[in-house]
């Protein structure tokens, strides 16, 4: 269930003028409550008259890496300059906008919210959590943005990412979710088995006789989207002289079948998917740019999954359940989990999906998959190590900042910080089993984050 938005007052301190804020917002129809450090994670409003490093860090803590959505407007006075805007998003506020009167930002915020809300019930929908599992913030954050352009707009969609990160199962769901065309069909071409001599005759269909074997008159992909979806898998593999064709379908809506010169209509969304770079292909004379920006209206970067690690055991019970239906209290053992965690996975979902079929077919009688039921191929040598953790992203974070001049202090509270965060979040604020996680008391974890919060102010 949605929750009304919190607030909370980085100054001004006069109880008057904060009344007026809830009370202009209360008019509009958004109904607040008072920041509370011990209540679920949560949307909010943060209302400031100084920017400071401090407001920064407050930001980036309540919003817990961008996943809840916190408007920051600066109020009584209080000025913002585009640099101090932009530091505000980059910390994890989903908007930041100036002062004008009361009930203008109370507008502004409403129709935020709304919007913001009418997303988050689509995310708890079944046909994604049917289908497009996990909840890590990379996959969080680009499945927000694909359900808000799917239902709100009719724009072309570009999908970009390796092999296995569910291109085709997001193609889908951009079609369901789209009101217009979710009543038709979803076409999907895959243009890898695309023969060159017969691709007219798939994309725009045929006249009877129009070539030799041509014994019937048949309709193609243009034909059969009508009033739905096409979906182009791995469009990057299209050759040159078919972009330049479906260029001018996707501006004009007219084409000819082979053998025929009547024109004929389709309307479709258009959603397209590849593995390749397509601005290299574009550089190196394969791909057109103009069709590029065509097939782009949104340009949506799937993670693999080695950058949603945090899915992979969430993935690994979801398919369990698929392949043992009748075991319903199936899981993974704890050497198994380490072992899933720690595991390469070149094809991605798709890889991991094979592995837990593979290991759902060898499990016999009750109880949890046991290391026994792994393949002999999948057996680490020498065990996963311990320091497998320390992945290339960790070093080339640090790497940056570095690069751009921060210390060794700043590093190290930085980090202190995030696994602070990352570890209240998983414990849905629980600070025992947060502290527990970290390695530290309870009461060394509230005088961290009370430290950290000194500087922002009352609420």
């Amino acid at each position: 269930m949605l929750r009304e938005p919190w607030i909370h007052f980085c100054g001004p301190k006069d109880p008057a003028a904060r009344q007026a804020i809830v009370d202009s917002l209360s008019s509009s129809g958004v109904l607040t409550r008072s920041w509370d450090i011990s209540a679920p994670a949560d949307d909010g409003i943060i209302c400031f008259s100084d920017f400071d490093d401090d407001l920064c860090e407050f930001v980036r803590e309540v919003s817990h890496n961008r996943e809840k959505r916190v408007v920051a407007v600066p109020i009584a006075g209080g000025q913002l300059d585009n640099e101090q805007a932009w530091r505000l998003l980059h910390a994890g506020a989903s908007d930041v906008f100036l002062w004008s009167s009361a009930s203008e930002m109370a507008e502004k915020v409403k129709a935020r919210f709304e919007r913001w809300r009418a997303v988050d019930e689509l995310l708890q929908s079944p046909a994604i959590h049917d289908n497009l599992i996990g909840k890590s913030p990379a996959w969080r954050s680009v499945l927000r943005q694909i359900v808000e352009v799917a239902r709100f707009t009719g724009a072309a969609v570009l999908l970009i990412g390796e092999s296995g990160t569910g291109k085709e199962q997001v193609a889908r769901l951009v079609h369901e979710l789209d009101p217009r065309a979710c009543e038709n069909d979803l076409v999907i071409v895959d243009c890898t088995t695309i023969a060159p001599e017969l691709s007219g005759s798939e994309f725009f269909g045929h006249e009877r006789g129009a070539f030799t074997g041509a014994v019937g008159a048949r309709d193609g992909a243009f034909s059969d989207a009508n009033g739905g979806t096409l979906f182009l898998d791995e469009v990057g593999e299209l050759p040159l002289s078919l972009q330049a064709q479906l260029l001018r379908v996707v501006q004009e809506g007219t084409y000819k079948r082979v053998g025929s010169n009547a024109w004929q209509r389709s309307q479709f969304r258009l959603v397209s998917a590849t593995n390749r770079n397509l601005l290299r292909s574009i550089e190196e004379g394969h791909f057109r740019h103009d069709l590029y920006h065509r097939i782009g209206g949104w340009i949506f970067r799937l993670p693999p999954l080695q950058e949603r690690r945090e899915d992979i055991l969430t993935l690994a019970r979801h398919f369990l359940k698929l392949f043992q239906p009748g075991i319903s209290l199936a899981d993974f053992d704890g050497p198994v989990r380490e072992y899933l965690l720690k595991r390469a996975y070149p094809g991605n979902v798709r890889d991991l999906r094979q592995l837990i079929a593979r290991v759902s077919s060898r499990h016999v009688g009750p109880g949890p998959i046991t290391i026994g039921d792994l393949p002999d191929d999948e057996h680490p040598i020498g065990g996963p190590a311990k320091d497998n953790w320390r992945v290339p992203e960790f070093e080339r974070a640090i790497a940056q900042a570095l690069s751009l001049g921060v210390g060794l202090r700043e590093i190290s509270q930085t980090a202190a910080d995030t696994a602070t965060r990352i570890a209240m979040h998983e414990e849905n604020g629980n600070l025992h089993g947060a502290a527990r996680r970290l390695g530290v008391t309870d009461r060394a974890l509230q005088m961290r984050r009370a430290a950290r919060r000194q500087h922002n102010g009352g609420g």
